[in-house]
C-alpha cells in the first residue's frame, strides 16, 4: 500500500503518454467528425436539407475507409480551423489551402486535389473571406494560380495521419478520387 501514493504521483509525468491519439477517438466514438461551411458549390453545398458536394463525398469515403460513419457539421469560417485545433471537429474539409503558416498550427493530409483559384470566385455568388483565401499569402493570386487543397487536424497525430494517408490512397488508387474530381469539376465548369 506504500506503493500507492507513489504512484499516484506519477501519474501527471505520464499524462502526455496516456494521451489518446485522435484514430483512437474516431474509432471510439464510431465516427469521423467533419467540419465544413456548406455554402461553396461545387465542394460543398445544401441541395434543399441534402448536404453535397465534391468534399462532401470525399469525406463519406474517407470515413467509410476508416470503418467509421462520417459526421458532418456545418459551421462559418471562424470557427472552422479553431474548432479541428480544439478538438471540436476532427478535420475539416472545406477547401483548405496546404500553405506554411497553417502548417505552423496543423498537420495535413496529402493533397487530395489541386484547383485553379479562379474555380473558386466564380462560385462564390457574393464576395466573402473564405478559409482558401484567407490561407493564402497577403498578395492576390495570379488568376489561374493551382492551389493544394488537403485536410488538417491537430498536430501530434501520428497514427490518425498514417490512417488518414492510407485510406486517401486507397481512395487515389482504385481510381474514386479522379471520378469524383471529374464529376464535381469538369460539370461545374
Amino acid at each position: 500500500m506504500r506503493l500507492l501514493p507513489g504512484l499516484i504521483c506519477l501519474i501527471p509525468l505520464l499524462s502526455p503518454l496516456a494521451h489518446a491519439e485522435l484514430i483512437d477517438d474516431v474509432n471510439d466514438r464510431g465516427e469521423l467528425r467533419i467540419a465544413l461551411e456548406a455554402n461553396t458549390p461545387p465542394f460543398n453545398f445544401k441541395e434543399g436539407d441534402t448536404l453535397t458536394g465534391f468534399e462532401v463525398e470525399l469525406g463519406q469515403l474517407l470515413a467509410s475507409e476508416l470503418d467509421v460513419r462520417a459526421d458532418f457539421i456545418v459551421t462559418d469560417a471562424g470557427d472552422l480551423l479553431q474548432g479541428v485545433e480544439s478538438g471540436k471537429y476532427d478535420v475539416a474539409l472545406n477547401h483548405i489551402a496546404l500553405t506554411p503558416e497553417l502548417k505552423d498550427r496543423f498537420d495535413f493530409s496529402e493533397p487530395y486535389s489541386q484547383v485553379d483559384s479562379q474555380l473558386l470566385a466564380k462560385k462564390d455568388e457574393q464576395p466573402r473571406p473564405m478559409v482558401l483565401v484567407q490561407a493564402l499569402t497577403e498578395t492576390k493570386p495570379a488568376v489561374s494560380a493551382p492551389v493544394e487543397l488537403a485536410i488538417p487536424f491537430q498536430k501530434g497525430n501520428p497514427a490518425f495521419r498514417a490512417s488518414l494517408e492510407s485510406a486517401l490512397q486507397r481512395i487515389k488508387a482504385d481510381g474514386r478520387l479522379a471520378a469524383l474530381s471529374e464529376k464535381w469539376f469538369t460539370e461545374a465548369k
